[in-house]
């Protein structure tokens, strides 16, 4: 029997067993019976294709956001209209924790920017297990902390980086577990990924240009192909305060 509640949508893929995914992620693994049935009884599981959007800026939201696959972007908007990307989330992250325990607006909105399957929850049930359950309460505390370390460690390449360090940051993340030769495809455009990293498109280009020279990986499209991934590291995380693998790739 399936659990959990599926978007009604003609093209969506059948849900898998979400009492199952929630088992699996470290904020919830401690849940028992009739709590995490509770959770199981009121999850939405979505699949939702690029540029959907979840949450616009400023809107009220009562949802609770899960990512088990696809990249969610998550953006804020000048009063001008301009966009401003704040981070990507990828497989575990969370979003829409602002104030759980209400339904007030979320100051940043939240879109897919590759086809993503997402769980939504009521906020108000978090929120209720926070209060009433201690150990899930500081496993929330704990989950948003490390969140919020990832966005710190962005804060400091911002600062000490330079542009071709930022890219080979970037492409760290998915070289967790390689030893030496890597290939990648990246998991979104460009352009996604300049603004994400703080730059402009063209900015992007040039570095991406300079990384190429100075650590031998190469491009071909949407591939990347490093050769030495040894060399990238000691190019990259040279100007960081961490060592690879680090939060900013977790």
């Amino acid at each position: 029997m399936m659990t959990g509640t599926v978007r009604n949508d003609p093209m969506a893929k059948p849900a898998p067993d979400v009492k199952n995914l929630l088992m699996q992620m470290p904020l919830f693994a401690q849940l028992k019976g009739d709590v995490l049935e509770g959770f199981v009884r009121y999850a939405q599981y979505r699949h939702e294709p690029k540029g959907t959007m979840l949450i616009r800026p400023d809107s009220v939201n009562d949802k609770f956001f899960i990512v088990v696959s696809g990249y969610i972007k998550i953006f804020r908007e000048t009063l001008a209209g301009d966009e401003a990307i704040t981070d990507i989330l990828s497989t575990g992250h969370t979003f829409g924790e602002v104030g759980l325990s209400g339904t007030e607006s979320v100051p940043y909105g939240a879109e897919v920017v590759e086809d993503a399957a997402v769980i939504a929850l009521p906020r108000f049930l978090v929120a209720e297990e926070v209060i009433r359950n201690g150990i899930f309460g500081m496993q929330m505390l704990q989950h948003m902390t490390r969140q919020r370390m990832k966005r710190d460690m962005e804060l400091e390449h911002r600062t000490v980086q330079t542009a071709p360090q930022r890219i080979g940051c970037f492409l760290l993340k998915f070289c967790k577990g390689q030893e030496q030769e890597v290939h990648l495809h990246l998991p979104y455009d460009k352009n996604t990924i300049a603004f994400s990293l703080g730059m402009q498109p063209e900015t992007f280009s040039r570095a991406l240009a300079r990384l190429r020279s100075d650590t031998g990986i190469q491009i071909s499209g949407a591939s990347i192909y490093i050769p030495d991934l040894k060399k990238l590291v000691a190019y990259t995380c040279s100007a960081c305060s961490s060592n690879f693998p680090c939060v900013e790739h977790g």
